[in-house]
């Protein structure tokens, strides 16, 4: 069947820049989100995040009249559903936005068309996926029902961008197709073939699932090791930078850089998914994202130790984002730093962020931390704490003369 119309199903930062990739293929997209804010921005060629290019594309996509924003499903050939898929306290998944979407869109579907989950998700969630369509359209067949033979295909196809870089890799990255059945994934692999330059490697779908998972937990077990060294070499006094540059001498040797730990939709989060589903076995894997996420914890001890004796410090907390040169604040170690802080001690905090205008949500409840300028900052803090290796910080530093007791750099900004 031919694909004249692809509905992408939330448009936010994966969804949002597909569906601008897509569009500038030719192929008429509608886009679907819940938020009418977000649809009314879309419409009129605007984007309601940051990310290169994207609102070159948005615009161009929109007034050439390929990208249509709508706040419910839309009849199309092929549905890609990128929601979000956070977990709760106890770090279970909630699959709670891709059960919705899939009541919303089953409303819309037509025997031969295509269904692809591209949500980050544990392992059997595309088989539920199924299951949930299913019970929403009778009328219908299903590939846990049909196999081959169902009037529906269904896959999983996990994204793999960097933010900064989207719009190239979602256009040159390979993507593992993960179906339902063989063709389930040779459906999706058509769909793909739309816009993806990279190789459409097929598989089935447990095993895409599993594979975004492992990708992210290899990722945080390696950043995991680099911040218990950080932590080691602080209690004997060796400068973790030097350590880690004298040992990646060794031909076999790559150790990361520590940081103030690991944050962003992916790999803070994905590797809980294993551990939600195997606690007993996946071990490491639970042990690494328990060293990253106590890191912010240890860098806040550090700073609070630097401030005994004074009675009204000030701080200034350079970088606030999840990763450099980014505004993306999703799960950032740097904000549970600030956070944590303002918490714990009496300290005037001073943020200096140069990819932000305004603090992020969950700092504004506290008076005593304030969003200003590289200036302004080191003008007022008795200590400088450094939490992102923004360029733009390193470029703002470049010359100054900073008192070196009075700085914490834990992202070794100064090299």
């Amino acid at each position: 069947m031919a694909i004249e119309r692809i509905a992408v199903v939330g448009l936010g930062y994966i969804g949002l820049p597909t569906a601008a990739v897509i569009a500038s293929r030719g192929i008429e997209v509608v886009g679907v989100d819940v938020l009418p804010s977000v649809v009314e921005t879309i419409n009129a060629g605007g984007i309601h995040i940051v990310e290169p290019d994207l609102d070159m594309a948005v615009r161009s996509a929109v007034s050439g009249g390929k990208l249509r924003a709508h706040t419910a499903p839309q009849p199309a050939d092929a549905f890609l559903i990128a929601v979000p898929t956070p977990f709760d306290g106890a770090h279970q998944p909630d699959l709670s936005f891709i059960q919705s979407a899939a009541r919303n869109v089953a409303g819309v579907l037509k025997a031969g068309d295509v269904v692809i989950l591209e949500s980050t998700s544990p392992v059997g969630t595309t088989e539920k996926l199924s299951q949930w369509l299913a019970e929403a359209r009778p009328d219908l067949t299903f590939p846990h029902q049909k196999g081959e033979f169902s009037d529906i295909r269904i896959a999983h196809c996990p994204e793999r961008v960097l933010p900064g870089q989207v719009l190239r890799e979602l256009v040159d990255n390979d993507r593992v197709i993960g179906g339902m059945t063989y063709a389930c994934s040779q459906a999706a692999a058509r769909v793909y073939k739309h816009f993806v330059k990279g190789e459409l490697v097929r598989t089935n779908a447990r095993t895409a699932e599993m594979c975004k998972l492992v990708e992210n937990s290899f990722r945080d077990v390696n950043i995991a090791f680099a911040n218990e060294l950080s932590l080691i070499c602080d209690h004997h006094d060796i400068d973790v930078w030097e350590l880690i540059a004298l040992a990646n001498r060794h031909p076999r040797v790559n150790i990361l850089q520590p940081g103030t730990g690991v944050g962003g939709h992916c790999i803070a989060v994905d590797p809980w998914f294993i551990v939600s589903q195997d606690p007993k076995t996946a071990r490491l894997i639970r042990t690494a994202r328990e060293v990253n996420e106590m890191k912010p914890d240890w860098c806040v001890e550090r700073i609070r130790q630097k401030l005994e004796g004074l009675e009204q410090p000030v701080v200034a907390c350079l970088g606030l984002s999840f990763k450099p040169n980014v505004d993306d604040f999703r799960e950032s170690p740097a904000v549970r730093v600030v956070e944590r802080l303002a918490q714990s001690s009496n300290a005037r905090i001073l943020v200096v962020e140069p990819h932000a205008d305004a603090l992020p949500p969950s700092l504004s409840d506290y008076p005593q931390v304030a969003l200003v300028n590289l200036d302004t900052a080191l003008a007022q803090a008795d200590l400088t704490a450094v939490l992102v290796r923004h360029d733009a910080l390193y470029e703002g530093l470049e010359g100054r003369q900073i008192e070196f007791g009075k700085v914490l750099d834990f992202v070794n900004l100064f090299g």
